[in-house]
Protein backbone atom coordinates (compact mmCIF):
# COMPACT_ATOMS: atom_id res chain seq x y z
CA UNK A 1 0.00 0.00 0.00
CA UNK A 2 1.32 3.52 -0.78
CA UNK A 3 2.11 6.58 0.99
CA UNK A 4 -0.91 8.08 -0.67
CA UNK A 5 -3.21 5.02 -0.25
CA UNK A 6 -2.98 5.21 3.52
CA UNK A 7 -3.53 9.05 4.12
CA UNK A 8 -6.64 8.31 1.82
CA UNK A 9 -7.86 5.73 3.81
CA UNK A 10 -7.26 7.88 6.98
CA UNK A 11 -9.29 10.76 5.99
CA UNK A 12 -12.45 8.43 4.61
CA UNK A 13 -12.63 6.70 7.57
CA UNK A 14 -12.16 9.90 9.95
CA UNK A 15 -14.85 12.06 7.77
CA UNK A 16 -17.12 9.21 8.12
CA UNK A 17 -16.80 9.16 11.63
CA UNK A 18 -16.86 13.17 12.32
CA UNK A 19 -19.71 13.83 9.63
CA UNK A 20 -22.45 12.40 11.92
CA UNK A 21 -24.56 14.54 14.07
CA UNK A 22 -23.06 15.14 17.71
CA UNK A 23 -22.25 17.52 20.29
CA UNK A 24 -19.09 19.00 18.75
CA UNK A 25 -20.89 19.91 15.07
CA UNK A 26 -24.34 20.82 16.75
CA UNK A 27 -22.14 23.51 18.50
CA UNK A 28 -20.44 24.73 15.75
CA UNK A 29 -22.99 24.82 13.33
CA UNK A 30 -24.89 27.13 15.59
CA UNK A 31 -22.11 29.67 15.57
CA UNK A 32 -21.54 29.65 12.58
CA UNK A 33 -25.39 30.61 11.76
CA UNK A 34 -24.53 33.01 14.35
CA UNK A 35 -21.40 34.64 12.56
CA UNK A 36 -19.73 34.36 16.39
CA UNK A 37 -15.91 33.04 16.94
CA UNK A 38 -16.28 30.61 13.69
CA UNK A 39 -12.48 30.78 12.82
CA UNK A 40 -11.45 29.96 16.89
CA UNK A 41 -14.59 27.67 17.22
CA UNK A 42 -13.31 25.62 14.67
CA UNK A 43 -9.67 25.49 15.26
CA UNK A 44 -10.45 24.56 18.89
CA UNK A 45 -12.45 21.46 17.85
CA UNK A 46 -10.00 20.62 14.91
CA UNK A 47 -6.68 20.89 17.16
CA UNK A 48 -8.54 18.50 19.71
CA UNK A 49 -9.84 15.90 17.80
CA UNK A 50 -5.52 15.93 15.72
CA UNK A 51 -4.97 15.51 19.49
CA UNK A 52 -7.22 12.43 20.10
CA UNK A 53 -6.54 11.14 16.91
CA UNK A 54 -1.99 11.56 17.23
CA UNK A 55 -2.64 9.95 20.82
CA UNK A 56 -4.76 7.03 19.31
CA UNK A 57 -2.33 6.16 16.56
CA UNK A 58 0.63 6.53 18.79
CA UNK A 59 -1.18 3.65 20.80
CA UNK A 60 -3.27 5.49 23.81
CA UNK A 61 -6.24 3.71 23.00
CA UNK A 62 -5.12 0.11 23.59
CA UNK A 63 -4.26 1.84 27.31
CA UNK A 64 -7.29 3.30 27.81
CA UNK A 65 -8.87 0.14 26.58
CA UNK A 66 -7.28 -1.80 29.69
CA UNK A 67 -8.88 0.93 32.27
CA UNK A 68 -12.64 0.48 32.79
CA UNK A 69 -12.56 2.44 35.80
CA UNK A 70 -11.51 5.73 33.41
CA UNK A 71 -14.38 5.00 31.17
CA UNK A 72 -16.38 4.94 33.55
CA UNK A 73 -15.48 7.92 34.65
CA UNK A 74 -15.60 9.66 31.24
CA UNK A 75 -18.70 8.09 30.82
CA UNK A 76 -20.25 9.21 33.55
CA UNK A 77 -19.37 12.62 33.49
CA UNK A 78 -19.96 12.96 29.69
CA UNK A 79 -23.63 12.25 30.08
CA UNK A 80 -24.16 14.66 32.99
CA UNK A 81 -22.61 17.52 30.87
CA UNK A 82 -24.52 16.61 27.85
CA UNK A 83 -27.56 16.70 29.52
CA UNK A 84 -26.93 20.15 31.06
CA UNK A 85 -26.18 21.09 27.76
CA UNK A 86 -29.29 19.85 26.05
CA UNK A 87 -31.30 22.01 29.28
CA UNK A 88 -29.47 25.14 28.17
CA UNK A 89 -30.47 24.83 24.28
CA UNK A 90 -34.50 23.71 25.17
CA UNK A 91 -34.26 27.00 27.41
CA UNK A 92 -32.41 29.28 24.62
CA UNK A 93 -35.68 27.48 22.57
CA UNK A 94 -38.60 29.22 25.13
CA UNK A 95 -36.35 32.71 24.85
CA UNK A 96 -35.73 33.72 21.51
CA UNK A 97 -34.69 37.05 21.33
CA UNK A 98 -31.82 36.09 23.59
CA UNK A 99 -30.54 34.01 20.94
CA UNK A 100 -28.03 36.89 19.58
CA UNK A 101 -25.11 37.45 21.58
CA UNK A 102 -22.78 40.47 21.99
CA UNK A 103 -19.59 38.88 20.67
CA UNK A 104 -17.61 40.28 23.61
CA UNK A 105 -14.26 38.72 24.95
CA UNK A 106 -16.45 36.77 27.41
CA UNK A 107 -18.59 34.94 24.95
CA UNK A 108 -15.10 33.97 23.45
CA UNK A 109 -13.89 32.34 26.39
CA UNK A 110 -17.44 30.58 27.55
CA UNK A 111 -17.03 29.23 23.28
CA UNK A 112 -13.99 27.84 23.45
CA UNK A 113 -14.57 26.33 27.13
CA UNK A 114 -17.62 24.92 25.37
CA UNK A 115 -15.81 23.27 22.75
CA UNK A 116 -13.40 21.79 24.61
CA UNK A 117 -15.80 20.28 27.04
CA UNK A 118 -18.35 19.13 24.33
CA UNK A 119 -15.13 17.21 22.94
CA UNK A 120 -12.74 15.86 26.02
CA UNK A 121 -16.29 15.12 28.23
CA UNK A 122 -17.80 13.23 25.20
CA UNK A 123 -16.55 9.69 25.31
CA UNK A 124 -18.03 9.19 21.71
CA UNK A 125 -15.53 11.37 20.90
CA UNK A 126 -12.91 9.14 22.32
CA UNK A 127 -14.00 5.94 21.10
CA UNK A 128 -14.01 7.41 17.50
CA UNK A 129 -10.71 8.65 17.71
CA UNK A 130 -8.83 7.11 20.19
CA UNK A 131 -10.21 3.73 20.50
CA UNK A 132 -11.03 3.26 16.81
CA UNK A 133 -9.19 5.42 14.23
CA UNK A 134 -6.13 3.89 17.29
CA UNK A 135 -6.94 0.10 16.83
CA UNK A 136 -7.50 0.75 12.76
CA UNK A 137 -4.29 2.20 12.67
CA UNK A 138 -2.15 -1.22 13.91
CA UNK A 139 -2.87 -2.37 10.50
CA UNK A 140 -0.56 0.00 9.15
CA UNK A 141 3.55 -0.53 9.68
CA UNK A 142 5.79 3.07 9.91
CA UNK A 143 5.51 5.50 7.58
CA UNK A 144 1.92 4.56 6.46
CA UNK A 145 0.92 4.74 10.02
CA UNK A 146 1.72 8.30 10.07
CA UNK A 147 -0.09 8.78 6.91
CA UNK A 148 -3.03 7.79 8.15
CA UNK A 149 -3.37 9.44 10.71
CA UNK A 150 -2.42 12.82 8.83
CA UNK A 151 -5.43 11.71 6.53
CA UNK A 152 -7.29 11.50 9.58
CA UNK A 153 -6.61 14.55 11.32
CA UNK A 154 -7.17 16.29 7.64
CA UNK A 155 -10.77 15.29 7.57
CA UNK A 156 -11.14 16.75 10.77
CA UNK A 157 -10.23 19.96 9.86
CA UNK A 158 -11.80 19.78 6.29
CA UNK A 159 -15.34 19.13 8.45
CA UNK A 160 -15.06 21.44 11.00
CA UNK A 161 -14.11 24.75 8.49
CA UNK A 162 -16.38 23.60 6.13
CA UNK A 163 -19.52 23.15 8.31
CA UNK A 164 -18.64 26.38 10.36
CA UNK A 165 -18.22 28.90 7.43
CA UNK A 166 -20.89 27.16 4.91
CA UNK A 167 -23.26 27.33 7.75
CA UNK A 168 -23.63 30.90 6.75
CA UNK A 169 -25.62 29.49 3.36
CA UNK A 170 -28.35 29.05 5.81
CA UNK A 171 -28.33 32.10 7.43
CA UNK A 172 -31.76 33.71 5.80
CA UNK A 173 -33.67 31.04 6.85
CA UNK A 174 -32.59 31.69 10.68
CA UNK A 175 -33.38 35.41 9.80
CA UNK A 176 -36.43 34.56 12.06
CA UNK A 177 -36.65 33.74 15.78
CA UNK A 178 -38.72 30.77 14.83
CA UNK A 179 -35.90 29.02 13.03
CA UNK A 180 -33.45 29.59 16.25
CA UNK A 181 -35.97 27.90 18.37
CA UNK A 182 -36.30 24.56 15.86
CA UNK A 183 -32.83 24.41 15.90
CA UNK A 184 -32.30 24.38 19.90
CA UNK A 185 -34.82 22.36 20.24
CA UNK A 186 -33.13 19.51 17.84
CA UNK A 187 -29.52 20.67 19.65
CA UNK A 188 -31.31 20.04 23.07
CA UNK A 189 -32.80 16.54 21.87
CA UNK A 190 -29.66 15.62 20.35
CA UNK A 191 -27.72 15.87 23.35
CA UNK A 192 -30.31 14.52 25.67
CA UNK A 193 -29.74 10.95 22.96
CA UNK A 194 -26.43 11.13 23.33
CA UNK A 195 -26.75 11.07 27.32
CA UNK A 196 -29.26 8.86 27.68
CA UNK A 197 -27.23 6.30 25.33
CA UNK A 198 -24.27 6.98 27.54
CA UNK A 199 -25.95 6.53 31.01
CA UNK A 200 -27.64 3.42 29.73
CA UNK A 201 -24.10 1.83 28.92
CA UNK A 202 -23.49 2.66 32.83
CA UNK A 203 -25.87 -0.04 33.81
Amino acid sequence: MSFLSAGLNGFLLGAGLIIAIGAQNAFVLRQGLKGEFVFVVCLVCSVSDALLITAGVAGLGTLVRQSPTALLVVTAGGAVFLFVYGLLAFRRAMRPAAIKAEGDARGLNVAIATCLALTFLNPHVYLDTVLLLGSLSARYPGELRVAYGVGAVLASFTWFFALGYGARLLAPFFAKPRAWQVLDIGIGIVMWMIAARLAMGLF
